[in-house]
């Protein structure tokens, strides 16, 4: 467990003096060209068949602003780009019947290829960022059961979503209906993000009884996505050319799928597919640097600072260990009842060794109200041991430090133990709260 004494969260106005050194070179122009010729090539198709109900929707969000946050550009930009690869893998089944379309398929061909290497960097992104944000947290939790409890949780959690997405596949859903779900997910886990952070939801039984887990970590996760808070600096800072890159893929996507209704791709004029391979070009280089550029960034960033930098000073002490020693010929014992199955039992413990290294006993039974022992966890000895188990009965659970076989030596015991009631996932919110 990482030191977290003396830090607080960061703040907007470090991170802002922290982007000062990272500077993102301006988008080339023929972003902002590019993107104004594909749009007025769309219109032109529009003048001559009216749009259907799906183009009228995607015609609707290119005229929208693109979304303020940035993850929620990532996942529009990884939306599009999907969709413009069905488009243009659908296209490859036609075949070719004169040599102008062959040029025209070995063109688009070019174009997916470009757009799967983007695809599949994005992705990556996206995954890496999220696995550095959770394993930052837990670098600062305890390094015992409690940080395992959360690790669970959030285990628990991501099969439960990747099984929805699963469900959505199966079904037959579309492109759209897969992102939509994965940006609600994505929501959920900020929420839950928040939720760790205030002790709420689902992490409202669980974190009241970590003792120990830092007050300045609960509060930078708590923090972090605020409308003002840190994040906001990082979507004045970067959003704009972002901004700008999935206004084009959303232009690009409407001019493919306008063309794809009204004649085949393989079909399209020599001019439009030589700007739209201008466009996808264009596109897929200013990305990608985008996504190494702000990838460097993240992996930098500053997650918490000194107090005195940050102009405030708070200490906090938290109850840690207990310790007792364990004489010899005898035991110690903790219980812990339990009134709800699937109750959390949790133990970390060590012997404060001296010259001679030296063990001690532990098991773990249960006594029902009716009396009935079972034996949970069976005897062995340890120097130190962590771990924890989903309870199945109700009942009075022992935990046994056993020194009787020692006939000279006691034990110095630095224990800890916790009973956590069964966490239960949240019902979903009807409103999205926003980050």
């Amino acid at each position: 467990m990482a030191s977290t004494e003396g830090l607080v969260p960061i703040t907007r106005n470090f991170l802002a003096s922290y982007y000062d050194k990272y500077p993102f070179a301006p988008l080339s122009d023929d972003v902002s060209r590019l993107s104004s010729q594909i749009r007025s090539l769309a219109d032109d198709l529009l003048q001559h068949s009216p749009p259907s109900q799906d183009e009228t929707l995607l015609i609707q969000e290119s005229d929208r602003q693109p979304p303020h946050k940035i993850d929620e550009n990532m996942w529009k930009n990884r939306e599009h780009i999907e969709e413009i690869i069905f488009l243009l893998e659908r296209s490859a089944l036609q075949q070719p019947s004169t040599s102008e379309d062959a040029e025209s398929a070995i063109a688009l061909a070019q174009l997916t290829e470009k757009l799967k290497t983007s695809l599949n960097v994005l992705v990556s992104f996206q995954s890496t960022n999220s696995e550095r944000i959770f394993n930052t947290v837990m670098t600062y939790m305890p390094q015992d059961f409690r940080g395992t409890l959360i690790k669970q949780q959030r285990e628990r959690s991501e099969r439960n979503k990747q099984a929805e997405v699963d469900a959505v596949i199966n079904s037959g859903g579309s492109i759209h209906d897969r992102y939509a779900l994965l940006w609600k997910q994505q929501m959920e886990r900020r929420r839950q993000l928040a939720q760790l952070g205030s002790a709420t939801g689902v992490y409202k039984t669980l974190v009241k009884y970590l003792v120990g887990v830092p007050q300045v970590l609960l509060d930078f996760i708590r923090q972090i996505n605020d409308d003002e808070g840190p994040m906001e600096e990082q979507r004045q800072r970067y959003g704009p050319p972002l901004y700008s890159l999935t206004a084009m893929v959303t232009y690009i996507r409407l001019l493919f799928s306008l063309s794809w209704r009204r004649f085949n791709a393989n079909k399209l004029e020599r001019q439009q597919i030589a700007v739209l391979e201008q466009a996808v070009d264009v596109y897929t280089s200013e990305f990608e640097r985008f996504i190494t550029f702000i990838s460097e960034v993240f992996a930098n960033s500053p997650f918490f600072i000194s107090a005195e930098v940050a102009g405030d000073l708070e200490t906090r002490n938290n109850e840690e260990y207990k310790e007792v020693s364990v004489p010899a010929g005898k035991s110690y014992e903790v219980s812990l009842m339990v009134e709800s199955v699937n109750s959390y039992i949790a133990w970390d413990f060590s012997l404060i060794q001296g010259k001679m290294n030296m063990d001690i006993g532990f098991s773990v039974e249960c006594t029902n109200s009716s009396g009935e022992k079972t034996l949970i966890l069976p005897y062995r000895r340890y120097e130190s041991d962590q771990g924890n188990f989903c309870t199945c009965m109700e009942g009075n659970y022992k935990l046994v430090w056993d020194n009787t076989y020692s006939t000279f030596f006691k034990k110095a015991l630095r224990y800890k133990v916790d009973c956590i009631p069964p966490v239960v996932e949240p019902l979903q919110s009807k409103n999205e709260e926003e980050g």
